[in-house]
């Protein structure tokens, strides 16, 4: 398994290159999201599908977005016949994620058997033993993320936050312009008018 790991962070190294170097912006972002596919499929090889999904979602959100906002500016325009080299190369690497999707999907334990009894040191062997007694929380997904994951809960809160705050701070800017562009639409109607 550490040779698919070394594979795919191989890939998502060249595919992060891509993202850098190319002058096309659609390419870039593609390439940006096969770095995103990348790391999902590194957590199922991991045998963390929780955040497998969660990067998924993420993903495939991010990479519609940042699609259509690429086309919607008008930045990239296909002309001419079609590149072969280039085309050849997308299937190979799509062809290359299936592969490494499906040997990860099948490496998965049985649903039903948890990492526990696969793992004996495992962390969350230790957290349902010592949870109670560590931390005073009978509830033990709380004791996990308040207690023994506090800062990783901190920093996905900070990432939430940050996110709403961005997107809040995009759409008022675009309010705002709009709310300029009328009111001196208006302000030129009553020049004319007057």
């Amino acid at each position: 398994m550490v040779h698919l790991l070394v594979l795919l962070l191989m890939f998502m190294i060249i595919a992060a290159g891509v993202a850098i170097w190319t002058t096309d912006l659609l390419s870039s972002v593609i390439a940006v999201g096969a770095v995103g596919f990348g790391s999902c499929v590194a957590f199922l090889l991991l045998a963390a599908p929780d955040i497998a999904i969660t990067q998924i979602v993420v993903e495939v959100l991010t990479l519609v977005v940042l699609i259509r906002a690429t086309v919607w500016r008008g930045v990239r325009t296909a002309s001419g016949p079609r590149d072969l080299f280039g085309a050849a190369l997308a299937a190979a690497l799509v062809l290359l994620m299936l592969t490494f999707a499906v040997m990860a999907v099948s490496a998965l334990p049985e649903f039903g058997r948890p990492v526990v009894s696969r793992v004996a040191d495992a962390p969350a062997g230790e957290y349902l033993r010592g949870g109670l007694a560590k931390t005073g929380a009978a509830n033990i997904v709380t004791s996990v993320i308040l207690d023994f994951r506090a800062y990783d809960t901190l920093g996905e809160a900070t990432v939430l936050f940050t996110a709403a705050v961005g997107a809040l701070a995009l759409l008022r800017r675009r309010s705002k312009a709009r709310r300029r562009g009328t009111d001196l639409e208006v302000s030129k109607s009553h020049e004319r008018g007057g």
